[in-house]
């Protein structure tokens, strides 16, 4: 019989592709992993692995194992949820990781309604960027994550999980009034931070971004998907952005474009609050979808669905129009 603990193992190779990768993620020691997996092959009763270098390949056997333990894992994630629903009343923890500008925006709100409803229920916030959600739920440090994708960096299917669509946010190109060294073009009569500016009839996205191809760019830091996001939209309009600072709280980073620092991308909720007169915005044709994702099979856990109850009436009317999948 083939124990489920080591096909989460073999099944957390697949994805990171190291046995040190998977070790630091589930909190063991490499030989335990080597060994654990070596287990598992004996069980299977042939080779599952092929070493290359530094990194591990699944040959076909363990390829097609990986596909059978995500059928497992998946069921023991509704059993779970059965379970919970069986037992009645929720209690105890539900992890939740969030983006910043949501955690401030809407999980409040929803967090005030879920302890009114769930007073048992103990929810605990983990500031956790988009990017790194994926092996955080599939390795179990969280239950439940808000995730967010772009029209340049769409979200990739992730084998274990489900996304589900909570709404969509207008982006905004944000520039000081004054203008910026290097700007081509710019719009003079943009309008301030906080009047969030309608589109108009046929917006060249393109031109407005390269109206500042020789301007200085704030992003935020590599390897997120706001960085890849400003980048790759840059690129569409045909440069590449000259970063000087690399700032990932919108609030900062608008900040720096009223000190004159810079322009920068960034997404409605980015934005909201207190007009600053020294930031002028343009509305760009892009959006900002964000979604809640869990493990595939625990989207009728209880917790998780009155978690997910709670996110959607928290969410602004604004935002609740321009639903569409993350």
């Amino acid at each position: 019989m083939l124990d489920v603990r080591r096909l989460r193992l073999l099944r957390e190779l697949a994805r990171r592709g190291t046995i040190a990768a998977v070790a630091e993620a589930l909190s063991f020691s490499p030989s335990a992993v080597s060994q654990q997996l070596g287990v598992l092959e004996r069980e299977a009763g042939l080779p599952l692995l092929e070493r290359t270098g530094r990194r591990v390949r699944l040959t076909p056997a363990g390829q097609n194992l990986v596909r059978h333990a995500e059928a497992v894992l998946e069921r023991l994630e509704q059993a779970d949820a059965d379970l919970a629903e069986a037992r009645g009343g929720l209690a105890g923890a539900l992890r939740i990781g969030a983006f910043p500008t949501a955690t401030r925006a809407i999980v409040p709100a929803a967090l005030v309604a879920l302890a009114r409803r769930h007073p048992g229920l103990e929810p605990m916030v983990c500031e956790t960027d988009p990017a790194a959600v994926a092996h955080a739920l599939r390795a179990g440090d969280l239950d439940v994550a808000l995730v967010h994708s772009y029209d340049f960096v769409p979200a990739e299917r992730e084998p274990g999980l489900t996304t589900e669509p909570l709404y969509g946010e207008a982006m905004y190109l944000a520039e000081p009034a004054g203008g910026t060294p290097g700007a081509r073009g710019a719009d003079a009569d943009r309008p301030c931070v906080g009047d969030l500016p309608q589109p108009p009839a046929a917006p060249d996205q393109g031109a407005v971004l390269r109206a500042h191809a020789r301007s200085p760019w704030i992003t935020a830091t590599p390897g997120t998907l706001c960085h890849t996001m400003t980048t790759r939209a840059c690129q569409a309009a045909g440069f590449t952005p000259r970063v000087r600072h690399q700032v990932d709280e919108f609030a900062t980073v608008l900040a720096l474009v009223a000190a004159g620092q810079g322009v920068a991308v960034v997404p409605q909720l980015g934005v909201a609050g207190p007009a600053d007169p020294a930031v002028h915005l343009t509305r760009l044709v892009m959006q900002r979808r964000t979604g809640l994702a869990f493990r595939s099979g625990a989207g009728t856990h209880p917790a998780v669905a009155a978690f997910g109850a709670a996110l959607r009436a928290a969410v602004p009317p604004d935002l609740a129009g321009s639903r569409a999948e993350a």
